[in-house]
């Protein structure tokens, strides 16, 4: 298969082998390539997710908010919010202003406390994921088609393995 974008094959493994052996270590070169190219491809990635995203006039940190609304019946607290998308407190406050300034969603009192507040997917917010979701999951599916289903498979295998071993640049 050829790739037509030499930015995908940038760095390559001799020169990864290279740096390492500048700098004497003993590191497998392909893993660090491998790293380094995970780390670029997921830049791209994001890039491409926002511009996708603002067909709808959402980013990808609305739209994954508004998503994890609805799958938990369209009411959530904020720190939950935060905890299941791994930001901060303060980045849900930031995405729920924007969202429900655009009616897409509202903050209400807790029935259970309240003291506290959760955040409500309004009917227009459910409308907006419902508008999206065909050109949405198609492009997604789009994305992918050049990998077959058994690909697929193995594919989402060793991404859980890679994203486990995240920790590993961020750990003290």
């Amino acid at each position: 298969m050829v790739n037509e974008d030499p930015a995908i094959e940038t760095p390559s493994l001799d020169q990864a082998a290279r740096q390492i052996r500048r700098y004497g270590l003993d590191v497998d070169p392909q893993a660090v390539l491998v790293a380094v190219r995970l780390m670029a491809a997921g830049a791209r990635l994001g890039q491409a997710a926002e511009v996708h995203f603002a067909r709808f006039d959402l980013s990808s940190g609305r739209y994954r908010l508004l998503a994890d609304l609805e799958d938990h019946g369209g009411e959530k607290s904020p720190s939950d919010l935060a905890a299941s998308m791994g930001v901060s407190r303060a980045t849900v406050t930031g995405l729920v202003d924007r969202l429900e300034r655009d009616g897409l969603v509202l903050r209400r009192s807790s029935a259970e406390d309240g003291r506290s507040a959760v955040v409500v997917l309004t009917a227009r917010g459910a409308q907006k994921l419902r508008d999206l979701a065909g050109e949405h999951f198609g492009r997604l599916e789009a994305m992918v088609s050049g990998l077959s289903a058994r690909e697929r498979t193995v594919f989402l295998d060793l991404l859980g393995r890679v994203t486990r071993g995240v920790a590993a640049l961020t750990e003290d």
